[in-house]
């Protein structure tokens, strides 16, 4: 007898299963790593990307590239994040980390053809990021955090794959003094290094890229209240920085008050005039030269701290204000009636207003010792400075993880190969045995993917100079060659002065595998689920545009 077949899913529901669904992920990891494989080296091809609005973006740092895309396979999406938490965590490797992961997920392919069980590769991958991470320990060699020149070696050879190279060690400079001036010590050797909030790229366009500089103190892009009565240029200015509305409060909600006679409106009046001229001359009995605060200021005020010769500024970011007390060692004050002597910040050495183009800028520059600090970028255009800005970001990170775990490994894929090598070592003394060994050597294998690229990216005869580099490291495993990306010879990278930070190197290889391993586990896509609230059976169900309206608050991701 015949049994009738039974469907479970939906009509419209697409499903694929066990190998297809492995060999679609694996699909989309190599074509992903397709996309970003020519950015990698100092002799990168920059993408040119065109956004909804019409907007271009120009630029061959990994993360940029992919946020920028939009793809439909999950597992293209799961690896597209790879470089962005690469990004948030450590700056640098975006590129390196999204080549690796499909590189990894390729040389599952043919273990998987062979009917061998992913949990076993995935047993073969972990065993092999263990002793990965122990070699590239190995490797790595301490640093002195305050020896200037070698910090601008490390950051430049960082920068060196990027566009803003050839304005030589600018970029770096910018980003070291911006760390080391954020840099705030905890004692016991602990750091606290907080780029996004404390260190403001300011982007400017006109002038020259050769004007960017760090500024020893912040600025902002605000003019003074009264621009033509109040001073826009004060030397060692005591600032008062405040969050609280400097204007008559208005009731929370609707107020409703009856006047019985005509004065009494006259006296109300007369009240909130002389609330303003308390607090301003509470303020004023401070004596300080600048008044800042982050909402409104009434005219009535600003008439009252003239008087008194003092300077306001309304209406400033959250941010930025925190920024001006780390760099004056002011407090902000939320009350009036709460300043003391000591929330007023005495540390900065020039409060002035400049125009720049069109537009006026404030600069509180010259602090004693900022903690905070604005990176004022110059430049033609507002792609070029973008672009700047990226790089600087990268540059930054880099600065900041080897502040805060100063070791270093060599680059230029000698690291890799270090690895590949090393791994390759322990299979054939018999250390990896059984079905895990085919996999653990292909993650070796998988590693030498970096110097590869870099090869092909300067146009070098690819297989001739991997058989030589894997000839150096045979014969000297403690060897420090890797490939000079600009020629595409074969140097030692300690003569040739390319460094990477030790973790960018580790999270590389560590995000790369493991998302490997978490791809690889999935043997199942069930797409074309239907939305709740959707049209039924019967209806026409046109293409949902979706407007941000009908979207879960946890399925909303934040930008």
């Amino acid at each position: 007898m015949m049994q009738a077949p039974v469907t479970v899913l939906q009509a419209n529901t697409k499903r694929d299963t066990g190998k297809k669904a492995q060999y679609g992920n694996i699909m989309a990891g190599k074509a992903v790593a397709d996309i970003v494989r020519t950015t990698l080296g100092p002799r990168a091809m920059l993408k040119m990307l065109l956004d909804a609005n019409g907007g271009i973006v120009l630029t061959n740092d990994g993360n940029a590239i992919l946020r920028e895309i939009d793809v439909s396979h999950p597992a293209a999406k799961s690896i597209i994040e790879l470089s962005r938490t690469q990004d948030e965590e450590v700056g640098d490797g975006t590129t390196s980390v999204i080549i690796l992961a499909g590189e990894m997920l390729a040389a599952a392919e043919p273990f998987l053809e062979r009917n061998l069980h992913p949990t076993t590769i995935i047993r073969g991958y972990v065993r092999a990021l263990e002793d990965a991470v122990q070699i590239v320990d190995d490797v790595s060699f301490p640093l002195d955090v305050n020896d200037r020149q070698q910090m601008l070696n490390i950051v430049n050879s960082c920068i060196g794959t990027k566009f803003t190279m050839r304005f030589g060690s600018l970029i770096a400079e910018l980003a070291l003094d911006a760390v080391q001036t954020i840099t705030v010590e905890h004692g016991e050797g602990r750091r606290e290094i907080d780029i996004k909030k404390y260190a403001k790229v300011e982007k400017i366009p006109g002038g020259d890229i050769q004007d960017s500089r760090v500024l020893k103190g912040v600025m902002f892009e605000k003019d003074v209240v009264v621009p033509a009565r109040m001073r826009r240029k004060i030397a060692n200015p005591r600032i008062l920085l405040l969050d609280c509305p400097l204007e008559y409060k208005k009731g929370e909600n609707q107020t409703n008050v009856e006047l019985m006679k005509e004065e009494d409106w006259a006296v109300l009046l007369k009240m909130e005039e002389e609330w303003v001229q308390k607090t301003c001359e509470q303020i004023a009995s401070f004596k300080p030269d600048v008044v800042i605060t982050e909402k409104g200021l009434s005219d009535l005020a600003a008439h009252y701290l003239m008087k008194a010769n003092v300077t306001a500024i309304r209406r400033l970011r959250k941010t930025d204000n925190n920024r001006i007390a780390r760099a004056c060692g002011a407090t902000i004050v939320s009350r009036p009636d709460e300043i003391r002597e000591s929330d007023i910040g005495t540390g900065a050495g020039l409060f002035e207003v400049r125009k720049i183009g069109d537009e006026f800028y404030t600069f509180i520059v010259d602090c004693k010792e900022p903690k905070a600090c604005s990176v004022v970028l110059r430049g033609a255009s507002k792609d070029i400075l973008n672009e700047v800005e990226r790089n600087l970001h990268d540059a930054m990170g880099v600065a900041r993880n080897v502040c805060i775990d100063p070791r270093l490994v060599p680059g230029g894929g000698a690291v890799e190969m270090a690895v590949s090598r090393g791994l390759a070592e322990r299979v054939n003394s018999g250390a990896v045995e059984g079905v895990e060994q085919g996999p653990y050597q292909a993650v070796g294998q998988a590693l030498e993917v970096i110097p590869r690229t870099l090869a092909q990216n300067c146009g070098a005869n690819v297989i001739r100079t991997l058989t030589k580099l894997r000839a150096k490291h045979a014969e000297n495993p403690t060897c420090t060659y890797g490939i000079n990306g600009n020629s595409g010879q074969i140097v030692d990278m300690k003569e040739l002065g390319v460094w990477e930070p030790y973790q960018v190197k580790v999270q590389t290889i560590k995000t790369s595998i493991e998302a490997a391993t978490l791809l690889l586990r999935i043997d199942d896509i069930v797409s074309g689920l239907k939305k709740r609230g959707s049209a039924g059976p019967g209806q026409s169900s046109q293409p949902q545009m979706d407007d941000g309206e009908n979207v879960d608050s946890e399925q909303m991701l934040q930008e």
